[in-house]
């Protein structure tokens, strides 16, 4: 199976840590057209070299990375952007990771020098001013000759356009291409791009940058300087909450939790009665689409929709490179079938080897059990029964 990354053919390059690479006939090559050598000798030898500390030397500027976590990691998307840093960064620039939420990773593997993690703002609520406050104290303390962002629908990129509004700050959104020297942004309907020097405020859009690095960080934990956050609980805005929404009306590029059907699928209505407790929206491969199981909007694939769900389970489903394509920026993979040896299984993360019915059997019973459990449990405590969705 080809495993280079598709990546749209009219944009000139894609920065990595090899330096610009086009694309050449398929495949990824440097920017006058020729391979790596040492990657590619690398790659050909299946070593995998212990990895270097990027800079040893003082710091004497800083590149900022602002980015939400969820549930504790970042996507691929704020990877991509913390890449970018450390791959313009010189030996004397550091490059800082300011987290929104929890960071359960290894901000040294993502590149990052610094990190500043605030647990205290949660992704789901929306407090746009505490955030800016935030960043702009964050900025006050490193005086970063860049500020990095992803821009995404998920806050960073709201986050990044109030903050160079408020700090009267040079930006450039969903920058396409970037280096040390400059950003590119397309223009005239994607048929061209248009330079700049890198501005103070840089969003970076999806796809622009290769996260796998050569090196790592320092990784060093650090605490920002005095920011009160209830300073600015009297906002303007006032936060409504989320409002549920039946999850199979959610659109599935949208979903962050997803169960797909394949031709494995047999009993349709118990894989949709398990969809329905899992509080999970329904996917469906080409073939189980074609069979008319299912509506042409639910098909998943690089003909249907391509998926970004923090949780994708896959029922009976082989793993045909255009399913793969479509599923290949899902953070897990979880792949039922009876074929341990389906395409399938090399992209999923975890795989049950058994037959799907009995599988979504078990799985309804077993969530039936754990919810009267937590029913029970709860009103032991003498507290009012609240039953959540269960995630996988």
């Amino acid at each position: 199976m080809n495993t280079i990354k598709r990546i749209d053919p009219r944009r000139p390059f894609v920065i990595t840590a090899a330096g610009l690479k086009r694309i050449t006939l398929g495949e990824a090559g440097s920017a006058d057209g020729s391979l790596d050598a040492s990657a590619a000798a690398a790659s050909l030898h299946g070593r995998a070299a212990a990895k270097p500390r990027r800079t040893v030397e003082p710091a004497q500027r800083t590149i900022l990375v602002a980015a939400h976590s969820d549930r504790g990691a970042l996507d691929e998307h704020a990877r991509e952007t913390v890449a970018a840093a450390a791959l313009m960064a010189d030996a004397k620039t550091q490059v800082a990771l300011m987290v929104f939420g929890e960071l359960k990773e290894d901000a040294a593997a993502l590149g990052a020098d610094k990190v500043i993690e605030l647990a205290a703002f949660d992704r789901r609520a929306f407090a746009p001013e505490s955030e800016v406050q935030a960043l702009a104290a964050c900025a006050a303390q490193f005086a970063p000759v860049h500020i990095l962002l992803p821009d995404n629908a998920a806050g960073d990129g709201d986050l990044g356009r109030r903050y160079a509004a408020q700090a009267g700050a040079s930006v450039a959104a969903h920058v396409v291409e970037i280096d040390a020297a400059h950003v590119s942004v397309y223009v005239h309907a994607k048929k061209a791009v248009a330079k700049r020097t890198v501005p103070e405020v840089v969003l970076l859009a999806p796809g622009a940058v290769d996260s796998r690095l050569p090196f790592v960080g320092a990784g060093e934990a650090m605490q920002m300087g005095s920011f009160d956050t209830a300073a600015s609980a009297a906002a303007r805005y006032r936060d409504l909450g989320i409002e549920e929404t039946d999850a199979s009306q959610v659109a599935l590029e949208e979903a962050d939790f997803i169960v797909s059907a394949g031709n494995g699928v047999t009993d349709i209505a118990a894989f949709e009665a398990l969809a329905g407790v899992l509080g999970a929206a329904i996917g469906a491969s080409r073939v189980a689409v074609d069979n008319g199981h299912f509506t042409r909007d639910k098909q998943v694939g690089a003909t249907g929709k391509t998926v970004q769900a923090s949780v994708y389970i896959a029922f009976g489903i082989s793993g045909a490179v255009q399913h793969l394509q479509g599923i290949k920026d899902c953070r897990h993979v979880i792949a039922v079938n009876l074929d341990a040896s389906a395409p399938i299984a090399k992209r999923a993360d975890l795989t049950i080897v058994g037959d799907t019915r009995e599988t979504i059997a078990s799985l309804t019973e077993a969530i039936a059990r754990a919810r009267a459990a937590h029913g029970e449990a709860s009103r032991a405590a003498g507290a009012p029964t609240v039953v959540e969705g269960v995630a996988a």
